[in-house]
C-alpha cells in the first residue's frame, strides 16, 4: 500500500505502522473474548449439522473443547433440553434467555440461561448457530425445589382425595395405587408382598396391567436396599428395568402389621425413564399406601375376631351359618351330598366345678384341636357356644360321618384324660349326624334341626353315643 505526500511523491506505509494496527486487532479481540467470557458461562458456534466448532471456555463445564469440537452439540444436552424441544446449538430465530439444561462430564447437570440466533451465509441460509449460556443453576435451583414440593402436594393431595371416596381398605388401596399410577405417568402401579422363605412375592392389590411380570424384578432390585434397623433412615428407592424392557420403580413400604410390602409402579418398553420427582413421589406416596395398608390389616383382624372363637379360634356361630350357606350351594352346582355333625361335650360341667375354669379352657381348646385334625382342609369347624361344636363335611354322606363319629367317640375322650386326670365322671361326647342330599330342598334350619335332635337323642339313651337323623327318599 502507498501514499503520496504534497508533492505527490510515492511514500511506504511504515512497518511499524502496520504492527501497531495488527496488535490492536489482535487485542481488541481479546478484550471481546474477555468480556463475553465475564458475561457469559459458555460461548459456541456451530455448524449446518449443529456440530460445535467454537467453545468457550475451555474446558465448559468440564467439557475440554477438543472433547466436544466437531461433535454433535445437541448431545450435551439434558433431559432434552426445557422438556418443548428446544434446542439452542440449532438456533433457527433470534432467542433470549431461554432455558436448558446440560450435561456436566462428571454426570451432573447445569441449568443454563442461552441467548442464541442463527449464522446466515450471504443467501440468507442457515450455516449455523452462535450463542451464549447464563449459568442459572443456582438461582433456578430454589424455584425447581418449589416447583417440585408443589408438585408433590398436588400429586398426594390427589391420592389421598381418592382414597377418601372409599371406605373399605382394599378399595382404598387400589385408588390410591391409580392415582399413583396417573400421577407419575405409569402403566400400573402395586403393593408387592414381599417374599420370605417358603413363597415368591405375591402382588396384594394392583392398578392397570403388567404387576405380576414386574414384581419379581421389583424384588431384585429392592434386595440391594435392604432397610436398615431403626432408627436409620428408611432406602431411597430402587429402578431398573423389567425383563421385557419395562421401566420399574420400587419402594420398602414397611407396615406394623404382617409381611414387608414393596410399592412398584411401571413405564412401558420405552418409555420416559424416571426423574428426580418421580423418585420423591414413590417415596412419599409409600407412607400412604402403608397406612392403608395397615388399616387393611386391622379391618382383616376385626372380622376374624367377628367371625371366630376368642378361645380356640373355630368359627363362631354366625360365621358357621354363613360358611354353611357357602357351602350349600357349591355342593348343590358339585351335585354331591354334605353332612352337618353337632358335638357336645358330656359332663363338662363337672369340670368347672371340680377344676376350675382354666382346666375347662384347655378341655375345649384341645377338643378344638382334636376337631380340626378329625377333618379336611375343605371341611368347616365351629364352637357354637359353651361346650358345643359343630362339623360340615363337604361332598360326605351319613356312612363317611357316621365312622368320624366313631373315631371322635373313641379318641378324644382319651386325649383329655390327660387334662381331666381321668377323674370320673369322664367326659365323653354325644354326636347327631344329619345328611343334606343331592338335589334336596331341605334349607339350612331344617337341616340344623334335624342334627340337633339326633344329637340330643344320644344323651337321652346313655350319652357317649352318636345318632343319624334319616329322612326318607322321595
Amino acid at each position: 500500500m502507498t501514499f503520496t505526500d504534497t508533492q505527490t511523491r510515492p511514500v511506504s506505509f511504515f512497518p511499524a505502522a502496520a504492527d501497531r494496527l495488527r496488535g490492536a486487532l489482535l487485542d481488541s479481540r481479546q478484550r471481546w473474548r474477555d468480556l463475553v467470557g465475564l458475561a457469559a458461562d459458555l460461548t459456541f458456534e456451530t455448524d449446518h449439522l449443529g456440530r460445535l466448532t467454537f467453545m468457550s471456555p475451555d474446558p465448559a463445564f468440564g467439557w475440554a473443547s477438543g472433547t466436544v469440537i466437531g461433535t454433535d452439540a445437541s448431545a450435551l444436552l439434558a433431559d432434552g433440553g426445557d422438556g418443548t424441544g428446544f434446542d439452542p446449538f440449532r438456533a433457527t430465530v433470534r432467542v433470549r434467555h431461554r432455558r436448558a439444561w446440560l450435561r456436566r462430564a462428571d454426570g451432573g447437570s447445569v441449568c443454563l440461561a442461552f441467548s442464541a440466533e442463527p449464522i446466515l451465509d450471504p443467501l440468507g441460509h442457515i450455516v449455523g448457530a452462535r450463542g451464549v449460556g447464563l449459568d442459572m443453576t443456582a438461582l433456578d435451583a430454589p424455584a425447581a425445589q418449589m416447583a417440585g414440593a408443589l408438585r408433590l402436594g398436588d400429586a398426594l393431595d390427589h391420592i389421598l382425595s381418592r382414597m377418601g371416596r372409599e371406605v373399605l381398605a382394599p378399595r382404598m388401596l387400589r385408588g390410591a395405587l391409580e392415582a399413583l399410577a396417573q400421577t407419575l405417568g405409569a402403566e400400573g402401579a402395586a403393593a408387592i408382598m414381599l417374599p420370605d422363605d417358603e413363597m415368591g412375592p405375591l402382588v396384594a392389590h394392583q392398578a392397570g396391567s403388567g404387576a405380576d411380570t414386574v414384581a419379581a424384578t421389583a424384588v431384585r432390585l429392592l434386595a440391594q436396599h435392604a432397610p436398615a434397623p431403626a432408627p436409620a433412615p428408611a432406602p431411597t428407592p430402587a429402578q431398573g428395568d423389567a425383563p421385557d424392557g419395562r421401566h420399574v420403580l420400587a419402594s420398602i413400604c414397611q407396615t406394623r402389621y404382617g409381611a414387608q410390602t414393596a410399592l412398584a409402579a411401571w413405564r412401558a418398553p420405552g418409555g420416559r425413564p424416571w426423574d428426580a420427582d418421580d423418585i420423591r413421589l414413590i417415596a412419599a406416596s409409600g407412607k400412604i399406601v402403608r397406612m392403608a395398608l395397615e388399616h387393611e390389616a386391622i379391618q382383616r383382624e376385626m372380622m376374624r375376631q367377628a367371625r371366630t372363637d376368642p378361645l380356640t379360634g373355630l368359627l363362631n356361630r354366625r360365621a358357621f351359618r354363613e360358611e354353611v350357606l357357602r357351602h350349600t350351594d357349591r355342593a348343590d352346582r358339585e351335585g354331591v351330598p354334605s353332612t352337618l355333625m353337632f358335638v357336645d361335650l358330656d359332663h363338662f360341667k363337672a369340670v368347672n366345678d371340680r377344676l376350675g375354669h382354666e382346666a375347662g379352657d384347655r378341655v375345649l381348646v384341645r377338643t378344638a384341636e382334636l376337631l380340626r385334625d378329625t377333618v379336611r382342609p375343605a371341611d368347616l369347624v365351629a364352637r357354637l357356644g359353651g361346650d358345643e361344636f359343630a362339623l360340615w363335611l363337604s361332598g360326605a354322606d351319613h356312612m363317611t360321618a357316621a365312622e368320624r363319629a366313631e373315631s371322635l367317640r373313641v379318641d378324644l375322650p382319651n386325649a383329655l384324660d390327660e387334662i381331666v386326670g381321668g377323674v370320673p365322671p369322664r367326659i365323653t361326647l354325644s354326636m347327631g349326624i344329619a345328611t343334606r342330599r343331592t338335589g334336596s330342598d331341605e334349607d339350612i334350619d331344617g337341616l340344623i334341626r334335624r342334627a340337633d335332635e339326633a344329637m340330643y337323642e344320644a344323651k337321652r339313651n346313655g350319652r357317649g353315643h352318636w345318632r343319624v337323623s334319616l329322612v326318607e327318599e322321595r
